[in-house]
């Protein structure tokens, strides 16, 4: 069961870029200080690396069947007890991370742009924008991100133009002055999050894209520019904040923008830094319910997914108020649970149907061109 939509590479490129800066614009540079400390932009640079080649792996591995999404993928290789098994958990990833997601952003704009208002209230409004696009459709999701793609890169230009004069390139001497192993170690948060993660897009590519092969170099390329992104405002917070300062802030690239002032004219424009943040956490958002609810649909074979946005956006939503009694348990889940849980998912099972396809490689391609 699939949908009868399709979406061009362009617009394949600006979903990829959007995922890939999603909350990495946000947290990840206090991530990447933390053990890295000024060489943290160097980490930025290894994590985009070594990101680059697990999407290179997706999508090897999603082009050998590319009439067919992850779920489907999973099915054929596993067989259909493991593969509904290991389907199963990835919708529960999906789901999972959409709900971590709202409860970023919920908790983000309760704690710095709205403080009198509940988190309930601002999670509620936000999932109920996020089942409307997912009921409208991937087309309708990609065209909008055509649009917020051109609005997010006039604002982040803005951002680094009225934060250059505050940048002190003292900040980051003396460089690679922290262990090589270290830096490539704190890199991993930035690994996950902005490329292991993206494996919940192998529910868009390439079964829903009209030029797969000229998909997958916008995989790459929208990966690349999404790191590229992130290593910029990673790199800046260090500049302008100093190491010290961006390890302890929960979000330093916001406190960023506070740094702004020019001429005594132009300052606290942080919510600037809000907008850009919310357009990439919307996207990414709006990606790993989509690719929830349509696997589960697909599991289960019926025939249009939107029924079941209802439910599971309220689950979401239920999920998203309960998932962390305090900001504590979220820093803690997200340097442990987290990281194990996304390497698992994310990579020790896409290289484990490498291997199933390897042995069972002459019967699925016969199986596939059987009528």
């Amino acid at each position: 069961m699939l949908p009868n939509v399709k979406i061009n590479s362009y617009q394949f490129l600006v979903l990829v870029i959007l995922f890939t800066i999603g909350t990495s614009i946000l947290v990840i540079p206090s991530a990447l200080a933390a053990n890295a400390k000024q060489d943290a932009w160097i980490a930025a640079i290894v994590g985009n690396g070594i990101g680059l080649l697990i999407v290179w792996l997706y999508t090897k591995i999603s082009l050998l069947f590319p009439k067919l999404t992850y779920i489907q993928l999973n099915v054929m290789l596993f067989g259909k007890w493991i593969g509904i098994i290991f389907s199963f958990l990835f919708i529960f990833m999906t789901l999972l991370y959409a709900a971590m997601l709202l409860y970023y952003s919920g908790s983000f704009l309760t704690i710095h742009v709205m403080p009198n208002t509940p988190m309930a209230a601002t999670n509620i409004l936000l999932a109920i924008i996020l089942v409307m696009a997912v009921r409208l459709g991937l087309e309708t999701i990609a065209r909008a991100a055509e649009i917020f793609i051109g609005v997010f890169f006039l604002l982040f230009i803005i951002l680094v133009v009225f934060i250059a004069p505050e940048v002190q390139f003292k900040n980051i001497q003396p460089v690679l002055e922290t262990d090589i192993n270290i830096v490539v170690q704190s890199s991993l948060p930035l690994i996950v999050v902005s490329s292991l993660n993206a494996i919940s897009l192998l529910m868009i590519f390439p079964a829903f894209i009209n030029q797969p092969k000229s998909a997958k170099k916008h995989f790459l390329i929208g990966n690349l520019i999404g790191g590229f992104i992130v290593t910029i405002i990673t790199s800046l917070c260090i500049l302008v904040l100093g190491s010290d300062m961006t390890t302890l802030q929960r979000f330093p690239s916001y406190e960023l923008a506070k740094k702004i002032n020019i001429g005594n004219f132009v300052n606290r424009i942080e919510a600037l830094m809000a907008a850009l943040w919310i357009i990439c956490l919307y996207f990414k958002m709006v990606i790993y319910f989509y690719a929830g609810v349509l696997g589960f649909a697909q599991v289960f074979h019926l025939n249009d997914y939107r029924p079941l946005t209802y439910p599971l956006g309220i689950i979401v939503v239920v999920l998203s108020l309960v998932i962390f009694p305090n900001i504590i348990e979220q820093s803690v889940y997200d340097a442990t649970i987290d990281i194990y849980f996304s390497l698992m998912m994310c990579l020790l099972l896409p290289l484990l149907m490498v291997v199933v396809y390897a042995i069972r490689k002459k019967q699925l391609k016969k199986d596939a061109d059987s009528p």
